[in-house]
């Protein structure tokens, strides 16, 4: 398991994680969304033992990671930019991995860079972005760690690999102890490979909970009613996150069971109502709303 405790890490005037505190259990996907800036990377970098808090601690299965070769053996750090020596090629990079990680799968490595049709001979310098992101995931995988830091690594992914790296995820999980925590703007994917979500926003951890269990409570509800005063009476019985009105029909993004919500709208009467499931990215845009970060910010 992995525990954040009152972390905190500042840069100057710039306050990037604000006292967070969690946990991540072993053995699922854990994905960390957050709007631009607020503070995802450098939470990574702290939970991987690259840099120092400020203050609190991070503990990897009980031990602090920070300057702690125990703990760190446990992990591997892939970030959004993949650092390769100048020249090298995928062989190369796959040998110096072997010596840094000793549960580095050597056989598994070179069996995916056959299957994804990788050149081993050739320097990753000349392969496209993506490709050089794919290689880093390739190796994170291989390194047997049993915590994988991913910092946007899916990101310039073609769909194809995308779903085949969350096949390898899916497969390494059932075989043995691991754990990926992924950063990701993509939101679509990590809604198709996460089991929990934290959401970061300026650098305070807004929510961390099982991904099924934030669907289920929040929810949208759309619905019409005629009578002004019925509409106002389920307006104050919802806890709303976020209220448009189109016409005649109101939709309403609140906090509670889908069958409640149902219930309390049907109560008043309506001509239409029906609840629907939120998407990953409706819930980041609601919860980050409440917390200040709303477009309407940036158009008026």
């Amino acid at each position: 398991m992995i525990e954040l405790k009152d972390l905190d890490k500042a840069f100057d005037n710039i306050h990037a994680v604000d006292h967070v505190s969690g946990s991540i259990r072993e053995g699922m996907v854990f994905g960390l969304i957050g709007s631009n800036g607020a503070g995802k990377s450098t939470l990574l970098r702290m939970i991987s033992g690259v840099i120092r808090p400020d203050g609190g601690t991070v503990l990897i299965d009980g031990k602090p990671v920070f300057e702690n070769p125990e703990a760190k053996s446990l992990v591997c750090f892939l970030s959004d930019t993949p650092y390769y020596f100048p020249g090298a090629d995928i062989r190369q990079m796959r040998d110096y991995y072997g010596m840094i990680y000793p549960t580095f799968n050597r056989k598994l490595f070179d069996s995916l860079t056959a299957k994804f049709r990788l050149d081993s001979g050739r320097k990753i310098s000349s392969f496209s972005k993506g490709t050089r992101k794919q290689i880093s995931i390739l190796l994170g995988i291989c390194a047997g760690t049993k915590y994988l830091f991913c910092d946007e690594t899916f990101d310039g992914l073609d769909p194809v690999v995308r779903q085949a790296v969350k096949s390898l995820f899916a497969a390494e999980i059932m075989n043995r102890d691991f754990t990926p925590v992924i950063s990701s703007h993509n939101l679509r994917e990590l809604e198709d490979i996460c089991d929990s979500i934290g959401l970061l926003h300026q650098g305070k951890l807004l929510l961390t909970q099982d991904l099924d269990q934030i669907k289920c409570s929040i929810c949208k509800l759309q619905c019409v009613i005629p009578d002004l005063h019925r509409k106002q009476e389920l307006i104050r019985s919802l806890r709303i996150l976020r209220m448009e009105q189109s016409g005649s029909l109101l939709t309403l993004t609140v906090r509670g069971e889908r069958s409640e919500v149902l219930r309390l709208a049907q109560a008043q009467n309506p001509v239409f109502a029906e609840v629907l499931p939120l998407t990953l990215e409706e819930i980041f845009i609601s919860e980050t709303e409440v917390a200040g970060y709303d477009i309407k910010n940036f158009l008026y």
